[in-house]
């Protein structure tokens, strides 16, 4: 026999793998292939589109303010029209093919009181968006009164949502009041 323990030979032993988390924060969007990234958002009247091919391996989510655009001469990420566009050609640049995009949105509530619905409107928009481009959607959380907690694996794209409680509806000056949500609101979606 020789001195060497059969433990060090061992390599079927794996590290857990750790995943690196990045924020989508208002106006932004995130593409990635690598299977350990979690993006996260967190939305009121926002909305936040999850788009992968679930073929390629490769999501993405953006997270928008406003329906539509102003026009050519302002294209800015608050817009829903240019922050889908970017997101689709950023999937299009890793290896996603159109036809085998599937979406998943979320958000759009109505968190002011006051305020014109722009929630609604938010709402109509992406699913009106994703319609015109034959992308399916696949799950939705859309609506109410409550913001949501969003992660998303764009490589699997799966999704975990968790409504945010409000304990009540805050004035036009003052800003949301967030309350940490009951035991239970943590919901996993496929």
């Amino acid at each position: 026999m020789s001195g060497k323990s059969n433990l060090a030979t061992d390599h079927s032993r794996k590290e857990p793998r750790k995943t690196r988390q990045f924020q989508v924060i208002q106006g932004q969007y995130k593409v990635s292939k690598d299977e350990d990234v979690v993006l996260s958002t967190i939305l009121g009247s926002c909305i936040a589109t999850c788009l992968w091919d679930p073929i390629a391996g490769v999501g993405g989510m953006n997270h928008f303010l406003l329906p539509g655009d102003r026009g050519d001469s302002d294209k800015t990420l608050s817009y829903g029209a240019y922050s889908m566009e970017l997101l689709i050609n950023g999937l299009l640049k890793r290896g996603g093919e159109r036809d085998r995009f599937e979406a998943k949105i979320f958000g759009g509530a109505s968190m002011m009181v006051g305020l014109p619905e722009i929630g609604k409107k938010n709402i109509e928009f992406a699913r009106k968006f994703l319609s015109e481009e034959d992308i399916p959607c696949t799950k939705e959380s859309i609506g109410g009164t409550r913001a949501r907690r969003i992660k998303f694996w764009p490589v699997s794209g799966r999704v975990r949502l968790l409504l945010i409680e409000q304990s009540e509806a805050p004035v036009l000056d003052e800003k949301p009041a967030v309350v940490a949500p009951p035991p239970g609101n943590d919901v996993e979606l496929f």
